[in-house]
């Protein structure tokens, strides 16, 4: 195993591993706290975080607003409220150690607002800001207004290559590093283009390559590149360590940082870390994002699946082969399906799957009663969590709609993370996971379901393990 050597991130000398960020009240800033204080660089989430009572207690944020305007202002408030407390909470803890990062999503629900709020309200205390999911253009602006350096998440030379020429080249002072993240094997939404294969995965060297060429093009020789998504024991990436052709290199884990004693998911949740096998977690598209996740094979995803697999087009009119008369809602309109595609409706409906609904697809999907009223609460009681959201079709825009049809094919996002973070069913959620989880079972460290705490993990990663 390769010495490896102290780099400078956020202005500081600091050990080249990074706690990788996690929304919605994963990332806590006990965590990261502590990730800091071990010398490396701790990353709390600024997505929808946390914030704390007199008593110490998570204060449950509980939306009053009649209008999704208004619930969306509640998020952004609560946002807000959550980032600065977790951000006070990890610099509290790091001990002058270390640094601190805050994620974001960009395409999260009044991400300039939250953004500008925490750092307005956490002023000294947050290093730097982590940022993916989508195109963040004005993130070095408003970090750099705060004397604060940006990271951006990208999955591609190509992606980098637009956000320095649009924007990134006049900040270029507080670009603190590139975060190079592996579209198939990170955790939570990845980066992969329509041009890209989801089931054939990439080698990230040659694509960290490019990248790195595409930074000495514009004068970033020297900027560090951080691997993110499929690290595991670094003894694995002992080409990429002191590899001229790559310069300075950074490794970031967002899984592993679950599975330690400050972590503050659930016992079940760390549990069923402990206990995956290689298959359960693989990338999905039902995100009302629209963009590919990785997440661990649950009920919950079986019932995406089936939902979506209990799908046929239809017509309003007869018209080629859709010509087969089908009722639909409690009125009996009538829309035209395939005869093949009839026979498969009727068969749904006679297990049970008597609800029909319609998707901007001009299709149709079959579900029970009980889970037809669900979805229809959950669109109700959007609070525009998303910058846009096709499961309920809200829009942050001045309109609030997106104007299209809202699509039952996927659910709501805030909903599931938040339950499952708080001790909810782990079943039953959507969970998050990077595809080496099902690496904690056989893993010797984790032997007799030993569980470390940060500082022992961070030491266990500097042996090359």
């Amino acid at each position: 195993m390769k010495t490896l050597n102290a780099v400078r991130l956020s202005g500081a000398e600091v050990l080249p591993l990074i706690e990788g960020g996690k929304g919605v009240a994963v990332s806590t800033g006990r965590s990261s706290g502590a990730w800091a204080a071990a010398g490396g660089v701790g990353t709390f989430s600024g997505v929808n975080a946390d914030f704390y009572g007199a008593d110490g207690q998570i204060v449950p944020q509980v939306y009053k607003g009649k209008t999704r305007r208004e619930r969306h202002d509640e998020l952004v408030a609560f946002g807000i409220k959550g980032g600065i407390a977790q951000a006070q909470m990890a610099h509290d803890l790091r001990g002058g150690q270390g640094r601190l990062h805050m994620n974001i999503l960009w395409e999260m629900g009044g991400a300039e607002r939250v953004l500008t709020g925490i750092l307005e309200g956490a002023k000294g205390m947050v290093h730097g800001v982590t940022c993916g999911a989508g195109m963040p253009y004005k993130l070095s602006e408003i970090t750099s207004r705060y004397g604060v350096y940006y990271y951006p998440i990208i999955s591609s030379a190509r992606a980098f290559r637009a956000l320095w020429k649009r924007a990134y080249h006049k900040f270029s002072e507080f670009l603190g590093a590139v975060v190079y993240e592996d579209p198939w094997l990170a955790g939570g939404h990845n980066g992969l283009s329509n041009s890209e294969d989801p089931t054939k995965p990439e080698d990230p060297l040659p694509r960290v390559r490019e990248l790195r060429a595409q930074m000495v093009e514009v004068g970033l020789k020297d900027t560090p590149i951080v691997m993110a998504g499929g690290v595991w024991y670094l003894r694995d990436w002992q080409e990429w360590i002191d590899n001229p052709e790559l310069g300075p290199i950074v490794f970031q884990l967002g899984t592993r940082p679950l599975l330690t004693r400050e972590s503050e998911i659930s016992d079940a949740w760390k549990e069923k870390l402990l206990t995956l096998k290689e298959g359960d977690i693989y990338l999905n598209r039902f995100s009302p994002t629209g963009f590919w996740s990785s997440a661990v094979e649950n009920d919950f995803l079986r019932e995406l699946k089936g939902r979506n697999e209990r799908q046929v087009a239809y017509s309003s009119d007869p018209v080629g082969e859709h010509l087969a008369e089908f009722s639909v809602g409690p009125r009996g309109r009538s829309v035209f399906l395939t005869p093949g595609d009839k026979i498969h409706a009727e068969g749904w409906m006679a297990q049970g799957f008597t609800e029909v609904l319609r998707t901007p697809s001009s299709t149709l999907i079959f579900v029970t009663p009980e889970r037809g009223r669900q979805i229809r609460l959950d669109q109700i009681e959007c609070m525009g969590c998303l910058s846009e959201c096709r499961f309920s079709n809200w829009n942050q825009g001045p309109e609030g709609t997106s104007g299209k049809k809202a699509d039952p094919r996927s659910f709501c996002i805030q909903k599931t993370l938040q339950d499952i973070s708080h001790g909810g069913s782990i079943d039953n959620n959507l969970m998050f996971a990077g595809h080496g989880a099902y690496r904690f079972a056989s893993d010797p460290f984790y032997s007799n379901r030993f569980i470390p705490t940060v500082k022992e993990l961070v030491d266990r990663m500097m042996t090359g393990d």
